[in-house]
């Protein structure tokens, strides 16, 4: 029906949606790219300055896959200069990130100098995957076949790692670890593999299919307490951990994960699980995670209400907000429940009243949750919103 209040605010969220989009893309391009070494400044001012030079890879891998995603899929950003920077960014990663190691593997630096030396590597494999979604992307608007290449074969030594032998992170095996299924693992591998299959033939397709559904099940696994709750670890048998790290609710990552398994289910024609993603991983954390007194998600909580042990857990992060925008405006779009919009409508309310601030000075994750969570709503899912609710 036309004319409708949410109409009207959904034309309004459009519109104010796209012109942050042009404001993010233009800071970025103005400010961050080094054109003396190469790569990009993530440690950005809010008037452009930049603060540190450290380079980290998490965000050259994000920043060359959104200017690649920006070109590839939006008329209006199909530009020479944002391909010219996403090519020069990967090669800055492909020249720097990767540092080898004795057993012949390649594990990517966590943190560079501005001229590309090494300065950290952590024990986890998420440079890795923003290595891989980067180079995925940059070859699709290149036609770099190598490019491709890098991104399969460092995704093999993905899946070796996280299913065969995980000694090539580095983590040295304590007798007293436990052995667990952190979310953000099968959600990232998930992840990678829609990034790798998007609009591929049925061969790559099928290459990844049995590792997509261990993934699903993998997150699905999180789903805790009789289906009360999402635990952001669990045993690797899917039970519940003793201790605070058992208890431990993640509000962002669950929301997160559920837009991924939103995506699964709409290319699978999967009922059951777009019904687990939209009442298990987005609204119980958005019931337990959203402020009822202040708004805005907090960043951690624990489930038996006990403090959390991570000090920030109370901070309300940019990057959750983001998350909550697309799932809940994701899953409007698939469904048409009116109150999954008025989620996001409640999301979109605090999140440009509060923290359109941390769009800058979040050295980590500005540039990527910010650019792909405003195409995201722009593109995905207000543009199928709008259409379908008949406001064009």
């Amino acid at each position: 029906m036309k004319g409708t209040m949410s109409d009207v605010k959904l034309e309004e969220c459009r519109e104010h949606i796209r012109s942050q989009l042009d404001n993010v893309v233009d800071f970025w391009l103005k400010y961050s790219h080094d054109t003396v070494d190469g790569g990009f400044f993530t440690c950005l001012g809010r008037d452009g300055s930049v603060y540190d030079k450290l380079k980290y890879v998490w965000l050259q891998g994000r920043q060359v896959w959104m200017y690649c995603r920006l070109y590839r899929t939006m008329d209006r950003f199909h530009k020479p200069e944002i391909l010219e920077a996403a090519k020069a960014g990967g090669e800055f990663l492909r020249k720097f990130a990767r540092v080898s190691r004795a057993s012949g593997e390649w594990k990517c630096a966590f943190c560079l100098t501005s001229d590309g030396k090494a300065v950290k590597v952590q024990r986890t494999l998420f440079s890795e995957c923003f290595y891989i979604m980067a180079m995925d992307e940059l070859s699709r608007v290149t036609g770099d076949k190598d490019m491709q290449l890098e991104a399969e074969q460092m995704m093999e030594q993905l899946i070796h790692w996280v299913r065969v032998d995980s000694s090539g992170l580095g983590r040295p095996q304590l007798p007293g670890d436990v052995p667990t299924n952190s979310m953000a693992v099968p959600m990232m591998l998930l992840c990678l593999v829609q990034q790798l299959t998007e609009g591929q033939g049925q061969d790559v397709v099928q290459k990844y299919k049995e590792l997509e559904q261990w993934c699903v099940q993998q997150i699905l696994h999180h789903v805790q307490r009789a289906g009360t709750a999402i635990l952001e670890n669990v045993s690797v048998e899917g039970t519940e951990l003793p201790g605070c790290s058992g208890r431990l609710q993640n509000p962002g990552h669950a929301l997160e994960a559920g837009w991924f398994l939103l995506q699964y289910s709409a290319e699978r024609g999967d009922e059951k699980i777009q019904e687990t993603a939209i009442s298990k991983f987005m609204e119980l954390p958005y019931q337990c995670g959203w402020d009822k007194k202040h708004g805005g998600l907090f960043y951690f909580l624990d489930v038996d209400g006990h403090c959390p042990t991570q000090l920030e857990w109370s901070m309300k992060l940019w990057w959750p907000h983001c998350e909550a925008l697309i799932a809940f405006l994701m899953a409007y779009s698939q469904t048409k429940k009116p109150e999954l919009l008025e989620r996001f409508f409640e999301v979109y309310d605090y999140t440009f009243t509060h923290v359109r601030r941390m769009y800058v000075e979040q050295p980590f994750l500005c540039c990527f949750s910010s650019q792909p969570c405003l195409l995201g709503c722009y593109e995905m899912g207000l543009a199928e919103g709008l259409s379908s609710s008949g406001v064009t």
